[in-house]
């Protein structure tokens, strides 16, 4: 070949190599970024709640994607059927997308958390979830360098059993409610996570110093339907207070059937989380009128709450849960920051590091995980500045909806004395 011919053989293979190295470059930027989410599809249990955090998930990757994605690429969801009953099913179903390289975990919450820190935490990506769990917790604080991935996003559940009797002092202190009497009567399921609660207020009225008193504890063991026993219950207690510590709404629903048969006059009834749950409304109906409940992760009320509020109805109509459709949403916004700022969502380590140290205010409040729990801080059960905790919502069902009336300055609407008070 004469010399001009071989220069030109030359820049010919360095033109084409050039355009096989940006070919690839742009194949890499159109490969997506992947949230995994083990979610429960099946039942018997968490179906719901799990659904309401798909919801979420997928109208904040719509929005992120339909704004350019993150670094150049798409936002997509990988969802696993996941076990909620077995050991080994929750924790196959994190290992299942560890498998497929997802850059993150989105999990609403599981009932045995252990196997799915242990699974998350080998393969290293970022574990989001709203386990409301101390069991968890302390999962993570026999080891915070293996989970440094895990990130407990709410306060966990005692809080439910710690910030109820300040709540009822607050209630009879505002004039509005005047009990009966002073005692609780706590009406609990047989999980561990109802057993913390249980524990955590009993030992809440042991601290009151006789403001208030324990005037019985009764069983409940799930799925249950028949309330008859419960309801004689609360009958033979006649206590001012009951806690009915459960955590399924048509179950809920299903009380509010039954009770309105024979009710104990003037009693507060306090049902725990369920309630959050769309169809407690649905089935409830009308009977779903007066009764309170609470929850340590919930949608604000505030304008950036309402903004969310308005845009999830529009997308998914009908009743909206009002937890995890709100904590599906923020992940994927913390997510998105982390993976900016890194600039490499494979680099699991930096990723983690940034969520942990980067406070985040979500439509559910301040996400502030840079503690020893990894863990939330509650208010005003741990905190005295919603700015520094999450806030501990208690509502109740006036008009057919869920207003906010503690704490302040999140309260919606004021106490209402429930139909079977007056």
């Amino acid at each position: 070949m004469k010399r001009r011919e071989i220069f030109s053989f030359m820049l010919a293979a360095v033109a084409g190599m050039q355009l096989f190295a940006m070919s690839s470059m742009t194949a890499l930027a159109a490969d997506p970024i992947v949230i995994g989410l083990p979610l429960n599809q099946t039942g018997p249990v968490g179906v719901v709640d799990h659904q309401d955090h798909l919801n979420g998930t997928m109208l904040a990757i719509e929005e992120i994607n339909a704004a350019g994605g993150v670094l150049g690429r798409k936002i997509e969801y990988k969802v696993v059927d996941t076990d909620l009953l077995s050991p080994e099913g929750t924790q196959a179903a994190f290992q299942k997308l560890a498998d497929e390289k997802v850059h993150a975990f989105s999990s609403p919450f599981v009932l045995i958390p252990n196997p799915a820190m242990d699974a998350s935490a080998a393969y290293g990506a970022p574990h989001m979830t709203g386990d409301t769990k101390i069991d968890a917790i302390k999962h993570y604080q026999s080891d915070p360098e293996r989970f440094f991935n895990f990130f407990h996003l709410d306060p966990p559940e005692v809080n439910y059993g710690v910030g109820f009797v300040p709540f009822l002092d607050a209630l009879k202190a505002s004039g509005k409610w005047k009990p009966i009497n002073n005692k609780i009567h706590i009406v609990q399921g047989q999980l561990a996570y109802n057993q913390q609660i249980s524990k955590a207020t009993q030992e809440a009225i042991k601290k009151s110093n006789g403001a208030w008193e324990l005037a019985g504890i009764s069983d409940i063991q799930s799925p249950i339907q028949d309330w008859g026993p419960t309801i004689r219950d609360i009958h033979k207690y006649g206590a001012g207070v009951v806690m009915l510590d459960h955590w399924v709404a048509a179950a809920y629903a299903a009380f509010t059937s039954q009770y309105q048969a024979n009710p104990l006059k003037g009693t507060l009834i306090y049902m725990q989380y369920g309630p959050s749950q769309p169809e407690f409304l649905d089935i409830a109906g009308e009977g779903a009128e007066g009764y309170i409940w609470s929850t340590v992760l919930g949608v604000y009320s505030d304008a950036k709450g309402k903004e969310f509020r308005a845009k999830y109805k529009k997308r998914f109509p009908g009743s909206m849960g009002l937890v995890y459709t709100g904590m599906g949403y923020d992940v994927v916004y913390m997510l998105k920051n982390a993976w900016e700022a890194v600039g490499d969502p494979n680099n699991f380590k930096a990723v983690n590091e940034h969520i942990r140290d980067n406070n985040y205010r979500g439509v559910n409040g301040w996400y502030i995980l840079n503690n020893d729990c990894r863990c939330t801080p509650a208010y005003p059960d741990e905190v005295d500045d919603i700015e520094k905790g999450m806030a501990h919502l208690f509502f109740q069902v006036q008009d057919g909806e869920h207003k906010i009336i503690a704490p302040e300055p999140l309260v919606e609407a004021e106490f209402r004395p429930a139909p079977w008070m007056q």
